[in-house]
């Protein structure tokens, strides 16, 4: 390959890409953004030591691992992605003696109040000016009928300042699914008096209730009713957890291996768990040329290897329950959509307008400036294809990864080169993502 030609990063807050006909070859993916996140904490909430491999160790699971440090946990790094947790148990995290940065993570908010809702100190959580820009009240409501006492900015913004105390169990009908939500509320179970009973209107990722279970809690799941018995019996048992690669991250390249003229990829080692796979369902409605092989279980997830190569592809229709499953990749599908033939609509994606960035306004500005037939709506978008996309410009990334990785394999096919301005937010979940590309 002349390097000369492939993405590079020409600072450190930009990176010019420059279209491509080819893209092969056999690689693998960072380790699960999610399952990183909850090995951290439920580990550290386990009695003994557990062992993690995989990790991703991009920025938003390392603002996680430094909160648990700060709680009075001892993590040790034995390699790239291995790390060693000893676990003190349900009681066993200490008041911390500063504020908690979560940086960019919604995720490390999220979750770890409902964790600190329920100890017996008082805490404070905080992040970058994205995430005290997101809503908190998603959490914090619930919580609050629990018995949480938590204090919010206007408009139940962060930071947080929480008094743990002790928790009563509720049942809660979930208005949207979201596993932050539903992770969340499952810790705060984890120390409540009563019956903790959460209801999802559609499936989210399920990987809390996964390793809870492996942890040995006992959690009941029947048709989108999740219930945890008996909280003042439960001893979390540590785990050797090996975190597959990421579905959201492997998505990036699995569309630049279809969008290019000559795309032939393996991704090793990816997981495939149900409640995240929306989008290789996704890509099966569009006729991609895609295959799904040496399909086995690793740490209690389905994990496979992807093979993928350049496809003509077909408009389609997204709503309803497959959205949960695809969240994280529709700024990825939107890209793909330009160049599919007909008129795509994903419908039922409302959440995306609190993620990183009000990830629907983003993706569609950006592309239409690229060319795209594009535009929103209230709960999704129109695409309508194929379309040339133009290039040629730069493009914001709104300090958000997927929005500045979506931009980067749109580049890929546009006539001319584009230029993603603040490309560094990307480390918070494929740290390598550019160079990957280069070397691919």
């Amino acid at each position: 390959m002349n390097k000369a030609d492939s993405p590079k990063t020409s600072s450190e807050q930009e990176a010019v890409i420059k279209p491509r006909q080819r893209l092969e070859g056999k690689t693998s993916v960072p380790g699960d953004k999610s399952i990183s996140h909850r090995a951290l904490i439920l580990s550290s909430l386990a009695k003994g030591t557990s062992t993690i491999e995989g990790l991703l160790e991009g920025e938003d699971c390392l603002k996680t691992l430094k909160i648990m440090q700060d709680l009075g946990i001892k993590i040790q790094k034995k390699g790239e992605g291995c790390y060693q947790v000893q676990g003190k148990g349900l009681k066993g995290l200490k008041e911390p003696e500063d504020v908690l940065d979560c940086g960019n993570s919604g995720t490390t908010m999220r979750l770890l109040t409902g964790l600190l809702a329920a100890q017996s100190f008082y805490s404070v959580l905080t992040g970058d000016g994205s995430l005290r820009s997101r809503p908190m009240a998603r959490i914090t409501r619930p919580l609050a009928k629990m018995g949480a006492k938590i204090w919010t900015r206007e408009d139940g913004l962060a930071p947080l300042s929480i008094q743990g105390r002790e928790l009563t169990a509720i049942r809660y009908e979930q208005p949207v699914a979201s596993a932050q939500v539903k992770s969340c509320l499952l810790l705060a179970g984890l120390f409540s008096e009563g019956k903790t009973i959460i209801v999802e209107p559609a499936a989210s990722r399920d990987h809390t209730e996964r390793m809870l279970k492996s942890a040995g809690v006992q959690l009941n799941i029947n048709n989108g009713v999740i219930t945890l018995e008996n909280p003042e019996k439960i001893e979390l048992a540590p785990q050797e957890i090996k975190v597959p690669g990421d579905i959201s991250s492997a998505a990036f390249l699995i569309a630049a291996a279809l969008m290019v003229e000559k795309g032939n990829l393996t991704i090793e080692n990816v997981g495939i768990n149900p409640t995240r796979s929306g989008f290789l369902t996704a890509l099966d409605k569009m006729q991609a040329n895609i295959a799904i092989k040496n399909t086995r279980e690793v740490s209690g997830e389905p994990v496979a290897d992807i093979e993928v190569s350049s496809s003509p592809l077909k408009a389609i229709n997204l709503s309803g329950e497959i959205i949960p499953s695809l969240i994280d990749e529709i700024p990825i599908l939107a890209v793909l959509a330009t160049q599919a033939k007909g008129k795509t609509v994903i419908s039922d994606a409302e959440e995306l307008r609190v993620k990183e960035t009000d990830r629907l306004a983003a993706i569609a500005k950006e592309l239409k400036r690229l060319g795209a037939d594009i535009s929103e709506k209230e709960d999704g978008l129109i695409i309508k294809g194929p379309t040339k996309l133009k290039g040629g410009i730069s493009c914001k990334s709104y300090h958000d990864h997927r929005i500045a990785m979506a931009l980067a394999v749109a580049g890929l096919a546009c006539q001319r080169e584009v230029i993603i301005e603040n490309s560094k937010i990307i480390s918070v979940s494929f740290p390598n993502f550019l160079h990957l590309l280069e070397e691919l």
